[in-house]
């Protein structure tokens, strides 16, 4: 029986693809800032462990309780959305602890035990925002397109010893937690760009063809059995359109 480990699992992506793995036969590890049974199903194939990405002792304590795993789910992130200006050095080292240094620091843990068994997954989610150039995304699109080109090379790397690393890029996702994990948007829109920004916020409400988090669930599942070299994976409907036009 193969063994999952995925991060930020409590609510969105993370949630689905642990769900979406259990039902496919897998053991889950799902793991969690703050750990929550009741979201899963009750299974002596699903453990929930606190994990948070940004802490070197809860990573080591993590994978020491998870024991081997077959496949690593860098899912866990924070969102961003704001005008350069108004948002703080602060925030966005924030977004970077999270989205970009919490994934190295995962990928980290599991590369040695992946190197020496000669298999194993890296899936890195990042988001459709590396894809096009979007206003309001800055600070947000700079931690994943940095998740991104750390994927890239590290895919070359561990490819040489057996293992491969995958990126999924989900597209815009109403029901996940992006706006609430990335905090008050009000007070990243200063007033003298009010006017730029309403109708680009206005835009993301109004998006017909959104993507689900069992989209998502589905990319990293294929992104997981890929064996063609395939290095990107879209998901959702607004994703793949982004990736065929660019």
């Amino acid at each position: 029986m193969e063994t999952i480990l995925i991060t930020g699992a409590s609510s969105g992506y993370g949630l689905e693809t642990a769900r979406h793995f259990h039902a496919q036969g897998w053991r889950v590890i799902a793991t969690m800032r703050t750990p929550r049974e009741d979201v899963l199903p009750a299974s002596d194939r699903i453990i929930v462990l606190p994990l948070d990405v940004t802490d070197p002792d809860s990573i080591a304590a993590a994978f020491d309780a998870a024991g081997p795993i077959d496949v690593l789910v860098n899912n866990a992130g924070i969102g961003g959305i704001g005008i350069v200006e108004a948002t703080s050095v602060e925030k966005a080292r924030e977004l970077f602890e999270t989205n970009t240094f919490g994934v190295m620091a995962t990928t980290k843990a599991v590369i040695p035990q992946f190197r020496e068994r000669g298999s194993g997954v890296v899936v890195n989610v990042t988001s459709s925002v590396v894809l096009a150039d979007m206003p309001l995304t800055a600070m947000y699109r700079a931690s994943k397109m940095a998740t991104e080109g750390f994927t890239a090379s590290l895919a070359l790397e561990l490819a040489y010893v057996g293992v491969r690393a995958k990126i999924v890029q989900p597209g815009y996702c109403p029901t996940t937690r992006f706006t609430a994990n990335g905090g008050d948007v009000s007070e990243l829109i200063p007033p003298a760009y009010a006017g730029f920004a309403g109708p680009v916020l206005e835009s993301f409400s109004a998006q017909d063809d959104v993507t689900t988090p069992l989209d998502v669930a589905e990319a990293i599942w294929r992104a997981v059995h890929d064996t063609t070299g395939t290095l990107h994976f879209p998901a959702g409907p607004d994703a793949v359109a982004l990736a065929q036009a660019r």
